[in-house]
């Protein structure tokens, strides 16, 4: 018989060379069977134990390490939350440690964020993640980060040199976090390129998605630009403030005719990408010091998207939070100057027409997909746009100009110099040279100064995300806004801030700016609770935070109320309106009245563009679509006394892990009942809430305070995982220990990592 050169043979085959081959071959196929399940069993078993040792496996957090490229001894003290508090003899060493700290606490999240960064997911999940790694791949996050990268200025190219060897030597010595396991891969070498991948991409999320000019385009040229600005108003008149917190309301317009929100085809829906921000000068506080509070509004996960930490070294002293990937402290305050940042929800992304695209400039990227074939894509890429699927067809593509794709300049740069910053005056100057997606920066320093000014890449496009360009406009360059022409409020010591995504420029200023901002409504509270009273203190800020009055729904539940006594029907509703008429507007988690008119406005009033023009109805502005409301509201009022739970259950979350869908909710974090919703103070909403809350008292740096959701670690075996959750339901908001005698009396686990 003739088997072949190159191959075992089958012992099945040979076996089968029997007088009786029938008899043979089943005998063969039963001992087989069993070996084959025997070893699927002892495949099974060792898997399981791996995995059970991995989610019961933590990071060393006391003792000493001998870490290879320290120069000099490096303590990371924890206190009882976890958060590592570093202090180092120089600043290769202070990042090489916070490297170490990162990579033992959140190694997985951050082999998870730079594989979504390049679009690299299908290597480890499969052909379900493709699609998403070909849409990331479009950007080339992986080729802005090479040139980011050679630019940077040497001391700043140090740094997250240093903080790379950090990490690798935290993922050599401390044990492979469960989800390697449960994977069963290993990561590869973090490299500096990595941290400017992970800031990168970071400003790709908070940047004006390509898919929503898409979807705006469709409405322009279905309708026209003056029903545009009916269907998609930049924001909500009636509740404008300016960034200094006061009123900026303009008589709404009355919608023109034709202007029907029910006939638009295409409609931009996408969580946004936000925050609250305020601020108050040392005269408005009761101590005298400045004032300033951040929460950043983000998708909630377990691990959480930010990393405490607090960071020494002869050179600087910071603390706040991080997102893991990046060096340094991103939001958070040094021992002079805090700051706070918001989105500033403005257009940056010009979209283009494709035209006739010749063969030149046409790059081919090869997607390796676990568990079958490598797939190839096709980009088109010049120094200035690259090239996506139109969503108005399926067989086109467009041109996508992002000015960060063509910025050497790296975002990184502005965070480790804020950390640095001396006050106010400096860290302007900072800013002024800040080349991510446009943020509201807020600043406050120990002189009691406050400020704020839009900073980022703004181009003047006239289209301001709304309309796709003809071919023809990739002629035209559009130059960024000069930092000087940004909205700005200068240093002062009586001022108050307010930020909120909304607009926050007055009408005779030059520049659109954006598409359409957040609705004010977040910014029109905040303003409000600042003018209840001269001087705040650093309590007052942080019972802000967890402020769950919405104005917008409380005007939505008297305006039903007063339109359905107007136009009364033979169905009972006197229940449902006695409950909505009773209502004070407060999300709170005990309340019917919440879950009622949280269920009336997503059924009636919808999404965007239909908010908007609903609302006007509502309201009484368009008058003649009141028939087609009072239908609506008769549909909703046949079904709302069903609703009998309460908006704890009904606004409620689980914090997921992001492997959750693959069958591991095993992983998952804690429920959040509901508080607040998507446009209180306290932000909450299914998967989408308060990131963190951060108050501080600006040069008493033990008062304040900060908080997140979940835990410090990312390892589910670690008491450190979940055990912030409970403080953060109940809104306690705890000091972060900076001083030396509060770091010391706080401590909890120390860690020296010795050079070699």
């Amino acid at each position: 018989m003739n088997v072949g050169f190159f191959e075992r043979p089958d012992p099945r085959l040979i076996r089968s060379a029997d007088p009786t081959p029938p008899a043979a071959i089943a005998a063969a196929l039963k001992r087989d069977a069993l070996a084959f399940a025997v070893c699927l069993l002892a495949i099974a078993g060792a898997y399981a134990a791996t995995v059970d040792a991995g989610l019961h496996a933590t990071a060393v957090t006391r003792g000493t390490i001998v870490a290879r490229g320290l120069y000099a001894p490096v303590s990371i003290v924890r206190d009882g939350r976890d958060i590592p508090h570093i202090r180092a003899a120089n600043q290769h060493d202070l990042y090489f440690a916070e490297g170490y700290a990162q990579g033992s606490d959140r190694l997985f999240q951050l082999d998870l964020s730079r594989r979504y960064a390049y679009g690299r997911l299908a290597e480890i999940f499969g052909t379900k993640a493709l699609a998403l790694d070909e849409a990331q791949r479009a950007v080339d996050i992986d080729g802005i980060a090479e040139r980011q990268l050679r630019a940077l200025a040497p001391d700043d190219r140090a740094a997250i040199v240093a903080f790379s060897e950090g990490v690798n030597a935290a993922a050599a010595s401390q044990p492979l976090p469960v989800e390697f396991r449960m994977l069963l891969y290993r990561p590869a070498p973090w490299r500096p390129k990595d941290s400017l991948a992970v800031s990168i991409v970071v400003s790709l999320e908070l940047a004006d998605s390509w898919h929503d000019v898409f979807a705006r385009d469709a409405v322009w040229r279905q309708r026209g630009p003056r029903c545009f600005d009916s269907l998609f108003p930049l924001s909500d008149a009636r509740y404008d403030v300016t960034i200094d917190g006061a009123r900026n309301a303009q008589a709404a317009r009355v919608r023109p005719n034709g202007c029907d929100a029910s006939e638009v085809a295409m409609r931009p829906r996408r969580d946004a990408i936000g925050s609250n921000a305020w601020a108050a000068g040392s005269a408005r506080s009761v101590d005298g010091h400045a004032l300033i509070a951040n929460d950043p509004h983000l998708i909630l996960t377990i691990p959480g998207i930010w990393y405490l930490i607090d960071i020494e070294s002869p050179q600087m002293h910071a603390a706040g939070a991080t997102i893991p990937g990046m060096p340094g402290v991103v939001l958070g305050h040094n021992a002079r100057l805090a700051w706070a940042v918001t989105n500033a929800q403005m257009a940056t992304t010009s979209v283009f027409a494709a035209g006739h695209l010749g063969r030149r400039f046409w790059v081919t990227e090869r997607f390796h997909v676990r568990l079958a074939r490598d797939v190839s894509a096709s980009y088109y890429r010049t120094s200035r746009e690259f090239s996506v699927p139109s969503d108005s067809s399926s067989s086109a593509v467009a041109l996508v100009r992002w000015p960060i794709y063509a910025e050497k300049r790296s975002a990184m740069a502005t965070v480790l110099a804020l950390d640095r910053a001396r006050d106010v005056a400096t860290a302007l100057r900072i800013v002024a040279n800040y080349r991510g997606s446009p943020q509201n920066f807020i600043l406050a320093d120990r002189s009691g100064r406050v400020a704020y000014h839009v900073a980022g890449l703004v181009p003047d496009d006239p289209a301001w995300g709304r309309y796709v360009h003809p071919a023809r406009d990739l002629r035209a360059s559009f130059p960024p806004i000069p930092f000087a022409q940004l909205p700005r409020k200068d240093p002062a010591r009586d001022a108050i801030l307010v930020s909120a995504n909304n607009k926050a420029y007055a009408s005779a200023y030059p520049y659109r700016l954006s598409a359409q901002f957040e609705p004010p409504y977040r910014a029109y509270r905040i303003a409000e609770l600042l003018h209840v009273r001269p001087r705040y203190d650093a309590g007052y800020f942080a019972r802000m935070q967890l402020d769950t009055l919405s104005p917008i729904d409380l005007e939505i539940a008297r305006d039903v109320v007063r339109f359905a006594r107007a136009h009364p029907q033979e169905e009972p509703r006197a229940d449902v309106l006695a409950v909505l008429g009773r209502w004070d507007g407060r999300f709170e988690p005990d309340s019917r009245a919440a879950a009622l008119e949280h269920m009336l406005r997503g059924s009636v009033l919808g999404d965007a563009p239909e908010f908007s023009a609903r609302l006007n109805e509502l309201r009484g502005i368009d008058g003649a679509a009141a028939q087609a409301l009072e239908s609506d509201l008769d549909g909703w009022f046949s079904f709302a006394f069903e609703q009998r739970r309460a908006w704890r259950e009904v606004g409620g979350m689980r914090i997921e892990h992001p492997l959750a869908p693959m069958n591991f909710a095993f992983l998952n974090g804690a429920w959040l009942p509901g508080a607040g919703d998507e446009y209180t103070i306290h932000l909450q909403e299914p998967g989408f809430a308060q990131s963190l809350r951060a108050v501080w008292d600006v040069g008493d740096w033990d008062r304040g305070g900060i908080a997140i959701p979940s835990g410090e670690s990312g390892e589910p075996g670690s008491s450190h995982y979940t055990d912030l959750t409970r403080a953060w339901v109940a809104g306690e908001l705890q000091p972060l220990p900076f001083g030396s005698a509060a770091v010391a009396k706080n401590a909890a686990a120390t860690l020296v990592l010795r050079p070699r």
